[in-house]
């Protein structure tokens, strides 16, 4: 078969020994896909059940057996959550722009993260992003980035922690969709970076930024993680040890003792165990035992959303202050700041050895 490097022209061009009536095709290029958890297109009931069906149906976040599962969810949770998570969306929602806070911040990622690698490699590399859930699609973004020329695509979930609800179920939606392709292109995922020194340094830039313009220094830093089942880790799920090194290294790099810092999970739901702390009952009794300032971080979120700006900002806020807690400071994730936009480039060069 004719490849698109045979090609005799950049962008969409003839083939030089392709018959005159061939198709055009690309110029080959490498794709980069950033890949976040998801939003919701709207906040009114149906687009919430649309959104929360999606993603409390994916077996890697429930993994309950669909006949337990599913009559549960569509018949009683399905009926009632997408009012509350309604509410929670519109209490952040970017009413300008008309979308999650998630979706804004994870476009101007891949802005920043397209300015970042076309220094470094010119226009051989083709940046994008997508959604595991909502929009834009898995699916339609690696077919776009193949209809661009994209022979070969770097798929990079934005999750520095590995974990099987989060990083493998995005993976899973990128190879499902190349088991519909015809021509498939080659691809690459990137593994957790949990540990990576600039992601680590960017993390500690960030709480010293936060703590310089806060008023006082904090008595103690709490790293709040999503939460996932205790049966998860003792089932080979890397997760939490992932979060407790985070939380280790942030630790080192900033110079604090082991009461300055604390870890703490946080979005729990559903009758299991969950690793924990739980973030919201901890910083309740953080409060009980003196600690009057607390800041708060969420370094296994790479972008504001509902579970920073909502869950934190207010249900751990509010449960700070209502146990006697006076100043709550809470540190951004690192969204599209410059130094996180390097690490993650740092990161996706060690990946696209070879390819560029």
């Amino acid at each position: 078969m004719t490849t698109p490097t045979d090609q005799d022209q950049p962008g969409q061009g003839r083939l030089v020994h392709a018959p005159a009536d061939h198709p055009p095709v690309a110029r080959a290029k490498v794709g980069v896909v950033l890949a976040n958890l998801g939003t919701p297109d709207a906040t009114d009931y149906w687009s919430m059940r649309r959104y929360l069906n999606e993603f409390l149906s994916d077996k890697r976040v429930v993994d309950y057996a669909a006949w337990k599962w599913q009559p549960l969810l569509q018949l009683v949770i399905l009926t009632k959550r997408p009012f509350a998570s309604g509410q929670a969306y519109r209490s952040i929602w970017n009413t300008e722009r008309n979308e999650s806070p998630l979706l804004t911040i994870t476009r101007a990622q891949t802005q920043k993260m397209a300015e970042t690698l076309h220094r470094q490699y010119g226009d051989n590399v083709v940046v994008d992003f997508c959604m595991r859930y909502g929009n834009p699609s898995t699916e339609s973004v690696l077919k776009r980035l193949q209809a661009q020329g994209c022979e070969k695509i770097l798929f990079f979930p934005l999750y520095p922690q590995y974990g099987s609800p989060t990083t493998a179920t995005a993976n899973d939606e990128a190879f499902r969709t190349l088991m519909k392709l015809k021509w498939q292109p080659a691809i690459r995922t990137v593994p957790a970076y949990f540990a990576h020194p600039r992601y680590i340094e960017a993390l500690a830039n960030s709480v010293e930024e936060g703590y310089e313009q806060a008023a006082g220094r904090p008595d103690i830093l709490v790293a709040s993680y999503h939460g996932v089942p205790e049966r998860y880790l003792l089932e080979g799920d890397p997760y939490h040890c992932h979060c407790q090194k985070t939380t280790r290294l942030l630790k080192e790099r900033l110079g604090m003792s082991d009461d300055e810092i604390v870890t703490a999970f946080q979005s729990q739901f559903g009758p299991e165990k969950w690793v924990g702390p739980a973030t919201v009952d901890h910083v309740a009794e953080l409060a009980r035992q003196g600690k009057k300032h607390i800041a708060v971080i969420s370094p296994a979120f790479s972008a504001d959303c509902v579970e920073t700006l909502e869950e934190i900002q207010q249900e751990i806020r509010d449960s700070f202050l209502a146990a006697g807690g006076e100043t709550f400071t809470y540190i951004p994730c690192l969204n599209d700041r410059d130094d996180h936009i390097d690490a993650l480039a740092a990161v996706a060069g060690n990946e696209l050895g070879g390819w560029v």
